[in-house]
């Protein structure tokens, strides 16, 4: 599973324009997005940590008036970002090890993203959205619906889920000062993602 796991940021980068075809930009989170946005101050800055090819999520948040700061671990599209939006700050990181020093955002985004990390890797993040959430931010992410490791496909190569168990998200987030605001196990209405939603007390 670990050696999939490393294999994730290759993958992307080989197959940068299929997967930005296949995401398409029909936004289904829609009613999530809003959901998280509704908590942020007006024109909060955010982090779209995983931010892919920038469409169509990021794209909500920037015609929506909030500037926008992505990473992503693949070049080639944090490259397509940066074509599109170029008034906007992206960088090519690995979300494991991110450290932009002295900025604090206030709303955090993993979106389909977090999920592709171990779930050791996963424990490590609540101390990544913490050092980079302002007083009060919003944090969405998307996980798996119980502890695992699971292994999907794209573009014929094995791609990488894993996930810690809801009690343990629970507890980590509490424990790194965010309240649970809302949870949805396989939400019918979102192409069965299982998504959190909190905010930094």
């Amino acid at each position: 599973m670990s050696e999939h796991a490393a294999q994730i940021t290759g993958l992307y980068q080989r197959h940068a324009l299929a997967f930005d075809k296949a995401r398409g930009k029909s936004l289904f989170e829609r009613l999530w997005l809003e959901r998280f946005r509704a908590l942020l101050a007006p024109g909060a800055t955010i982090l779209d940590i995983g931010c892919g090819s920038g469409e169509p999520i990021a794209r909500h948040f920037i015609e929506a008036g909030h500037a926008v700061t992505g990473i992503d671990a693949s070049p080639a599209l944090i490259g397509l970002c940066r074509e599109r939006f170029p008034a906007q700050d992206w960088h090519v990181a690995d979300m494991r090890g991110l450290a932009l020093l002295g900025r604090r955002f206030g709303g955090l985004i993993a979106w389909d993203s977090f999920f592709h990390l171990t779930p050791e890797d996963q424990r490590g993040m609540f101390a990544v959205f913490t050092g980079h959430a302002a007083p009060g931010a919003a944090l969405i992410f998307t996980s798996g619906p119980a502890e695992g490791e699971a292994i999907g496909n794209f573009e014929g190569e094995p791609l990488y889920h894993g996930s810690l168990g809801p009690d343990e998200y629970r507890m980590r987030l509490a424990a790194s000062e965010f309240e649970v605001v809302a949870h949805v196990t396989e939400d019918p209405d979102c192409g069965g993602r299982t998504i959190w939603l909190a905010k930094l007390r």
